[in-house]
């Protein structure tokens, strides 16, 4: 009898055994299926540090020509003004600074009607008849004349391009 209750007290500690081994068992597998949820999450987190590593270095490249085109932009600014400059005193009959290589251009006289306070004639081309039509002295103003009217189609010309280009500029970005 003694054996007997000795045999049921062990197949008691056995079936609890047995239950705690089931239990754990459980325990286990769901720690390594955090185990796995863990290392998938690390290797997401990799992979997104990555990608953030590539856009700060597109971030820096960006924010590089963002400098360089904001310097073109100023200089464009500033060519701009000066051709606009250049092109008003073209218009005005105010001859342009012109290089030391080349002959400079000096301002025709005003001619009696053409003074401040008189009425001038009304277009550069009856300004130009009426020079052609006059004497030698005439020849000399219709030279700057030509000379003006040349550089100011460059001066516009050059406005031109760069206007484009600054478009052409703040397009590209």
């Amino acid at each position: 009898m003694t054996g007997l209750i000795l045999d049921a007290v062990l197949m008691l500690l056995l079936v609890a055994a047995l239950g705690y081994g089931v239990r754990l068992e459980r325990k286990l597998a769901t720690l390594r299926q955090g185990q796995t949820d863990f290392a998938r999450a690390v290797g997401e987190l990799n992979a997104a540090a990555g990608r953030a590593e590539a856009a700060l270095g597109s971030l820096r490249v960006a924010s590089q020509e963002t400098d360089l085109l904001h310097d073109r932009i100023l200089k464009a600014q500033a060519l701009k003004l000066e051709l606009e400059a250049l092109t008003a005193r073209t218009e005005r009959g105010v001859a342009p600074a012109v290089p030391a290589a080349r002959e400079p251009v000096r301002e025709p006289p005003l001619r009696e009607e053409a003074r401040p306070g008189r009425s001038a004639p009304g277009s550069l081309a009856e300004r130009i008849q009426a020079l052609a039509a006059g004497e030698a002295s005439g020849r000399n103003n219709l030279r700057a004349i030509v000379q003006a009217m040349t550089a100011n189609q460059a001066a516009k010309q050059s406005l031109n391009q760069a206007r484009r280009r600054l478009d052409d500029d703040l397009f590209a970005a």
